[in-house]
């Protein structure tokens, strides 16, 4: 593992910061409060190759991985749009299906998602389980030919906005008598699947949902991979999700440190600027300090997930995640406090990030699951649940 990026890689981080900056933070905010997503910029990060630049290039990818897509979410972050589908649609969805679909699956599936033409949102999280993947309830069973999927999602990121939801089900092995996750591709306008919007006090062009599943019929072909998978192709996903919370974290992190340094620059109180005195600079300082370790943990779980080491890449994913969030919500609280009553108006494009820079902390595992893993398999303490 290089601490210096390639020179292909310094170029993905220029060429995206130029995308990100020409939308920006007042073009993300304006689509959030008018209940719109941010079309023009997803559709033309698809053009540009940004979106699917973890997937092969046989399938429309870019041929790289983990590494370029946390460029990639990271700098949109960093110029105030961060794009959460980017979380769900190439690095959940995507890394799932070229693991583990049929050739045929990767050709309908992987190029759509790459060019941002198609976008699959993900549905494991349930109202009485949580992400806990051993109490899901939606089951699926044989009908024939057929599958047929019943059962309740929460909190299911952009399903106006997908084509399709990866649904995380479980079936019932005859001999065992044990449920185990399968995960199918369900087109969001499948007869039997409902969904209602929640309510979130969140500015943000990603809408959550509730999903209700009865009796949807689907397709033997809708199946990824194999019912007797169980646990391994569901977690394919869940590394690849952490490294990108870990840059949708540390892309906010970075936008309001930007914010909040220019303004103590620039605010001058009694002919200095306040940026000078040590209570506005020293904790503005330690936020630098841990934003970087949190992105240094953030590429060396992309390095060892690229590398094909699941086991290593799976504690320095959770590791990522949790300090990106932390250090996200002290920089947007820190940025707030710097600025006073401005970092709470609308001018200064602060204070609406205080709700967003809390997701982080809560999904898609919360901190406190994450401290349990880290416990459990990496001080080895007892399992505590």
């Amino acid at each position: 593992m290089s601490f210096n990026e390639t020179e292909e890689q310094k170029a993905l981080r220029a060429a995206v910061a130029e995308l990100g900056k020409r939308y920006g933070y007042d073009y993300y905010v304006r689509k959030a409060r008018a209940g719109e997503y941010c079309d023009e910029l997803w559709q033309e990060a698809g053009k540009q190759g940004f979106l699917g630049v973890n997937l092969p290039e046989e399938y429309g990818g870019g041929g790289a991985g983990m590494t370029e897509l946390a460029i990639v979410l990271e700098e949109l972050g960093a110029a105030g749009c961060p794009l959460l589908m980017m979380v769900v649609s190439p690095a959940i969805c995507g890394t799932v299906i070229n693991r583990f679909g049929t050739d045929e699956q990767k050709q309908r599936y992987l190029p759509g998602i790459a060019d941002g033409s198609f976008t699959m949102a993900f549905g494991i999280t349930e109202p009485d389980a949580g992400s806990n993947s051993h109490r899901l309830t939606t089951t699926a069973r044989r009908d024939g030919t057929e599958w047929v999927l019943s059962g309740r999602k929460v909190f299911i990121s952009g399903v106006d906005v997908a084509d399709a939801v990866l649904i995380v089900g479980r079936t019932e092995d005859a001999k065992s008598g044990k449920l185990k996750p399968v995960l199918f591709v369900v087109p969001t306008d499948a007869k039997g699947l409902e969904r209602k919007q929640i309510d979130m006090e969140l500015v943000s062009v990603d809408r959550q949902f509730m999903l209700f599943l009865d009796d949807v019929h689907l397709p033997a072909d809708a199946l990824i991979g194999t019912e007797d998978a169980g646990l391994m192709q569901l977690f394919a996903g869940l590394n690849p999700e952490r490294v990108m919370a870990s840059a949708f974290s540390s892309g906010i992190a970075r936008h309001v440190l930007e914010k909040a340094v220019r303004y103590v620059n620039d605010r001058t109180v009694w002919k200095t600027p306040i940026g000078a005195h040590q209570g506005i600079a020293h904790p503005l300082a330690q936020i630098k300090i841990e934003l970087e370790l949190a992105r240094l943990m953030m590429r060396k779980a992309a390095f060892l997930y690229d590398s094909g080491d699941d086991m290593g890449a799976g504690e320095a994913a959770n590791m990522a995640k949790y300090a990106a969030a932390e250090v996200a919500v002290r920089a947007v609280d820190q940025a707030v406090q710097s600025m006073g009553g401005n970092g709470m108006t609308a001018e200064y494009g602060v204070a609406s990030l205080i709700a967003a820079s809390r997701v982080g902390r809560i999904a898609p595992v919360s901190r406190e699951m994450i401290l349990n893993f880290i416990a459990q398999f990496s001080l080895g303490l007892p399992k505590s649940y």
